[in-house]
């Protein structure tokens, strides 16, 4: 075969193919309809009209409470990718350096959250903080408190669910990234006269930074594209841009504006995305799930 044919030959598409008419028949098909539908206008409940105009773009970039929630959003998305990665460290490198024989057991309790509903473990939380929720029960029977404690409704128990439902794939990041780094790196660092805290710091914890890196990553965008916890465990005020979402499609029916929002949450959390893509790199993501 001569350079020219070499250039020119199909083969690799062709075993592309399946994989690039998914994304166009599942990604880009679809959001190409969000974004044309959002220049539609907005008649009334659920009758739009076909158009084209910036009528819904102005009112995003004008009207500072979309401001706000884009604001909000990010801030939680920072907060919760933050605190996970700090809780989620622990137990990742208990798991990875155990010498336990079952381990395997341990890596079914970290999933295991995955075979209940995100929505009932969210809910989960009413019962254990609400006003007669267990704590407060354990409270007044331990005699520590006369009424219940107001603990629900507010951006700290959003954090707290947020935390809960996400946490598992901080952790398994971080494992799948701790148990591919030799055994014998922090021993021989500690022959060389370091302490275990040193090598760790030196040698373990830069090791596994891919996948702190790719767990932050799908922290901060599931947290910042979600709706349900803020919507059952936050208050008026602790409303996130997927909440706008919800509102203009589900309550308001007015899809146009919807599609608007939904555009924009894609291009702030798919810049996101590109930054890491561009810096770190997404093969680390697909070794979490294999």
């Amino acid at each position: 075969m001569n350079a020219g044919e070499k250039a020119f030959d199909r083969r690799p598409w062709l075993l592309l193919s399946p994989a690039l008419l998914s994304i166009v028949a599942l990604v880009v098909v679809p959001m190409s309809f969000i974004l044309v539908y959002s220049f539609y206008v907005n008649i009334d409940l659920a009758v739009d009209r076909a158009a084209f105009q910036f009528s819904n773009w102005k009112e995003l970039f004008q009207d500072s409470y979309y401001h706000v929630a884009i604001w909000k959003t990010l801030r939680m998305s920072v907060i919760v990718t933050i605190l996970a990665a700090i809780l989620g460290y622990i137990p990742a490198y208990f798991i990875a350096m155990t010498k336990f024989r079952h381990r395997w057991l341990l890596l079914l309790l970290l999933i295991l959250p995955f075979w209940v509903s995100f929505i009932i473990r969210t809910l989960s939380w009413i019962h254990i903080l609400g006003n007669q929720g267990a704590l407060n029960g354990l409270f007044q029977w331990l005699g520590l408190i006369d009424a219940p404690l107001s603990m629900m409704y507010n951006e700290t128990t959003v954090i707290v669910g947020f935390i809960h439902v996400f946490l598992p794939y901080m952790i398994l990041n971080v494992y799948v990234s701790l148990e591919g780094i030799d055994q014998n790196l922090e021993p021989a660092a500690r022959t060389l006269g370091a302490s275990p805290w040193q090598a760790f710091l030196e040698v373990t914890l830069p090791l596994s930074l891919p996948g702190l890196a790719a767990g932050c990553l799908l922290v901060f965008v599931l947290t910042g594209g979600s709706y349900v916890t803020p919507l059952i465990l936050g208050g008026p005020n602790d409303f996130m841009f997927g909440n706008l979402i919800h509102d203009a499609v589900v309550a308001e029916l007015n899809w146009p504006m919807g599609a608007t929002l939904s555009f924009t949450l894609l291009v702030i959390l798919g810049t996101v995305v590109m930054i890491y893509s561009r810096f770190i790199g997404l093969n680390q993501l697909s070794k979490a799930f294999r």
